[in-house]
């Protein structure tokens, strides 16, 4: 597996209602690159813990992929591993750290580690990873604090 590259940005949220954006699967095709995202199986909380999705990524083009969810206790977070992938990617492993600053502001670190089929020089890769990081984070922030 590649090295991870992360990113961080503090939301003006809680960690639980920062928890309930992230684990609302179905709307992940509004406003994201994601086609489609349908969830295959759920955990005894009725999360999330294994959802295929559809997507067209930059450079590789169109990906369907299957990411597996383990949950961190309480409202700490969630992390990720590619279980299926068709087109262009190897593996992808990923989490959110959340981090509740106060009541009312919480910090969130996303980490990702993407293995790509193809060779691509890794500062462009790097590039790539910080892009996604970019775009979950900012995407992620605004979903929550408009909500």
């Amino acid at each position: 597996m590649a090295e991870q590259t992360e990113g961080t940005q503090t939301i003006n949220a809680s960690a639980e209602e920062i928890m309930e954006i992230i684990t609302d699967f179905d709307s992940y095709p509004k406003g994201t690159d994601f086609k489609s995202a349908e969830v295959l199986k759920k955990d005894k909380q009725g999360r999330g813990s294994e959802v295929r999705y559809e997507m067209k990524a930059p450079v590789i083009g169109d990906v369907a992929l299957t990411l597996s969810y383990r949950y961190k206790s309480g409202d700490g977070g969630v992390s990720w591993t590619s279980k299926d992938i068709d087109g262009g990617i190897k593996s992808i492993k990923g989490e959110y750290v959340l981090e509740e600053l106060d009541e009312d502001e919480t910090k969130v670190t996303y980490k990702t580690s993407v293995d790509l089929e193809v060779k691509v020089p890794g500062m462009l890769k790097k590039q790539g990873e910080k892009q996604i990081i970019k775009q979950a984070l900012d995407g992620l922030k605004k979903r929550v604090e408009k909500g």
